[in-house]
């Protein structure tokens, strides 16, 4: 696929690094001469320097030839703009644009062929506080990923020595809870992806991926760690776009302080928030976290923009004896560093949650969605069969009699409201949702090409 992708930020910069690495032909545009030359060194793509949204500029980078083009700039007007001319001039197929202030984006009806002719819009500040609520629903996750609207979820959890199946084989699963189904999609052990069988035996410190129908994910987790007591107070530090968002979104249902160093900008928070308790000051100020009760919070979020304020505050309100501590890392360096060391509890990757919203509209196929997961090397996808026994590789087929690429199982399938976990004798019907989990990401294509149907079924 031929992608244009204006802006060599931290969005577009680990969009071009992932997307590169899957046989597109990429292009990025950017004003930053001195980041485009590094990133043209280090990936197999094309670049061109100049305003992001000017025809010119567009024209030159061959966007008359492009599939797709993804505007992810930090400027909303610029990427609004530039699928403006990318649809009108050049006919461009596809547009995705980045659009991150809400002024725009609660007026949706803006966003059509006939007025601003955007295809898809990504608000990267949205999806992460969607991801952080969702960890904050389940606590102990270290990840949780929704399929099929949210009737199925993709969980993962750190096994300890506490939990019930800890030390025994994955089939006794069924035994344990004989009224809940569910799915070991995969299991990550040292770092080392392991696709798991019945047989294969859960060890304490291993990370476990798991599918249950949306009503069962708390029961699975028991199975694997003790349960963690429900949150009620939680601080978080930032209050930014995500903090803002985060905090609207928690605030009718838990006790939420939030931390911002802006005099004016901590003022306008108060305006805007109304059960939320405004705090002006510094993460790392410790007189004022112990008077706001640190130790008695139930989770800690650390979202400025800066890496080093995130790890330092984190580190500052963990001693200080706050249960849980969530940080938003862009470094892929500081996040295996300070989960290896216990310092934080989740590390948050902007990139990785945004790469994920994006990758469900970049993948050929009838692909629903997409999670990008383990720093982007696994993969977790939803995608939808079609056809009959005669013209696919997967209808009309048992679980077990579909030829999957190494290191690839079928978690879950969705079937009008059901939820069905993927049990080797299950057969998959016309119009299924299937749940996949990929240890390795370049496996996708040939996953998506047992998903193609032959011409004769059309």
């Amino acid at each position: 696929m031929n992608i244009l992708i204006l802006g060599a930020g931290q969005v577009g910069s680990s969009v071009a690094e992932s997307l590169a690495s899957e046989a597109n032909d990429i292009t990025l545009i950017d004003s930053n001469a001195v980041l485009l030359a590094d990133l043209g060194e280090r990936l197999d793509i094309q670049t061109v320097v100049g305003h992001a949204s000017h025809p010119d500029i567009l024209k030159k980078a061959g966007i008359a030839d492009a599939d797709m083009l993804l505007a992810v700039t930090n400027s909303d007007e610029t990427n609004i703009v530039a699928c403006q001319i990318a649809h009108t001039l050049f006919h461009t197929p596809t547009k995705i644009a980045r659009v991150r202030s809400q002024e725009y984006l609660k007026y949706k009806e803006l966003f059509n062929k006939n007025d601003l002719p955007i295809d898809v819009l990504i608000s990267p500040e949205q999806l992460i506080a969607e991801h952080i609520q969702r960890l904050i629903e389940y606590p102990g996750a270290l990840q949780v990923l929704d399929f099929a609207a949210g009737r199925a979820r993709l969980v993962g959890v750190k096994a300890y020595h506490d939990g019930p199946l800890v030390g025994h084989e994955i089939a006794e699963l069924r035994k344990h809870m004989p009224g809940i189904d569910s799915r070991v999609a995969a299991i990550f052990r040292g770092g080392r992806g392991i696709v798991p069988d019945g047989r294969e035996r859960i060890e304490v410190d291993d990370e476990v991926f798991f599918i249950a129908a949306r009503k069962d994910i708390r029961a699975v987790m028991s199975e694997l760690r003790k349960l963690d007591k429900p949150v009620k107070r939680i601080m978080l530090a930032g209050g930014g776009n995500i903090g803002k968002r985060l905090a609207q979104s928690l605030e009718n249902s838990y006790q939420v302080k939030i931390l911002e160093r802006n005099a004016e900008r901590a003022n306008q928070l108060s305006c805007e928030l109304n059960k939320t308790i405004v705090l002006l000051g510094d993460t790392a100020d410790e007189d004022l976290l112990l008077n706001e009760n640190i130790d008695q919070m139930d989770v800690f979020c650390a979202l400025t923009n800066d890496d080093e304020a995130n790890i330092l505050s984190s580190m500052l309100v963990k001693r200080l004896g706050t249960r849980k501590v969530m940080s938003i890392i862009n470094r892929h360096a500081y996040v295996d560093l300070m989960e290896s060391e216990g310092t934080i509890d989740v590390a948050i990757s902007p990139q990785q949650i945004t790469l994920s919203g994006l990758l469900a509209h970049v993948r050929r196929g009838d692909v629903v969605a997409v999670h990008s997961l383990r720093r982007g090397a696994a993969e977790a996808i939803e995608a939808i069969a079609h056809g009959d026994s005669a013209n696919s590789k997967v209808v009309g087929k048992t679980v077990e009699q579909i030829k999957l690429p190494q290191g690839t199982t079928i978690g879950a399938i969705i079937r009008g409201e059901q939820v069905i976990m993927a049990h080797h004798d299950i057969v998959v019907e016309n119009e299924d949702h299937l749940i996949l989990f990929l240890l390795d990401k370049s496996k996708f294509h040939e996953v998506e090409k047992l998903f193609q149907v032959a011409v004769s079924f059309f």
